[in-house]
């Protein structure tokens, strides 16, 4: 299996992408510690024989506890930083608070998270950062202020952990999907449903995947495999670059 004798610290892992990424990663041989602001996902973790540490990314310490409890399971040779969320604002009306909210969960403690894995990976020669970042990272929309900048700051920060590490053995990638599958997307697409006064199908095709050229939600386990890839041996030669899964959207 291609991640045999691999430890994975997966952030955000109680549904979604992350879910599907713990999942994949431990078909494959690794062990996964799962993190998630929800206790649920303690019975994910059971169900794939993993390990399971709650943390609130908003909070700097609890980030620094997280690695504290991820590392004495063992060193961590994959480190995917997923964990995130959405607000929505006017960029005039955005409040500070949720601003700084925001940055944190989806910059500052991805930031933590690789200053306090690279060390033992330094050590061992060899390790896999995988930033799960947007097609947000790439394009901006309407009154996502705060979450393109934190995605696309985090491409900035991928690039430059790569060039700083890459001698190592370590290798720095982040994926930028469009829109996928997971529960905040699906219950975006009944709100925007219920608004609009259209089907939900619809909403997906002609408004939030408009620019596509195909039209429907990438599945979190396509992301997953994609990650398991940036993660194996095979991609040895992967850094510092934005791997993009987004159903054509930026080919125009």
């Amino acid at each position: 299996m291609q991640l045999d004798g691999k430890t994975a610290l997966i952030t955000g892992a109680g549904s979604g992408i992350g879910k599907a990424i713990a999942e994949v990663f431990a078909r494959e041989g690794a062990k996964v510690i799962l993190n998630d602001l929800s206790p649920a996902a303690g019975a994910v973790a059971e169900a794939v024989g993993g390990a399971f540490i709650q943390a609130d990314l908003s909070d700097q310490r609890a980030v620094k506890d997280l690695a504290r409890q991820a590392l004495e399971l063992g060193p961590i040779d994959i480190l995917v930083n997923n964990a995130g969320l959405q607000r929505i604002h006017p960029v005039d009306e955005f409040p500070l608070e949720t601003w700084n909210l925001m940055l944190q969960v989806l910059l500052t403690a991805p930031f933590q998270l690789i200053q306090y894995t690279l060390p033992t990976m330094k050590q061992k020669r060899w390790g896999r950062i995988i930033n799960i970042a947007s097609l947000h990272g790439l394009v901006a929309s309407p009154y996502k202020s705060a979450y393109i900048s934190a995605k696309h700051g985090l491409l900035g920060l991928t690039k430059t952990v790569a060039l700083e590490v890459g001698e190592y053995g370590i290798t720095c990638n982040a994926i930028c999907p469009a829109y996928v599958r997971t529960p905040l997307v699906e219950s975006q697409i009944a709100d925007q449903a219920r608004t609009l006064g259209i089907p939900e199908a619809e909403v997906v095709g002609q408004v939030m995947l408009a620019p596509a050229a195909i039209k429907r939600l990438i599945e979190p386990v396509e992301v997953a495999e994609y990650a398991l890839f940036l993660a194996s041996d095979k991609a040895g030669a992967i850094t510092g670059s934005a791997q993009v899964i987004d159903l054509g959207w930026t080919a125009r």
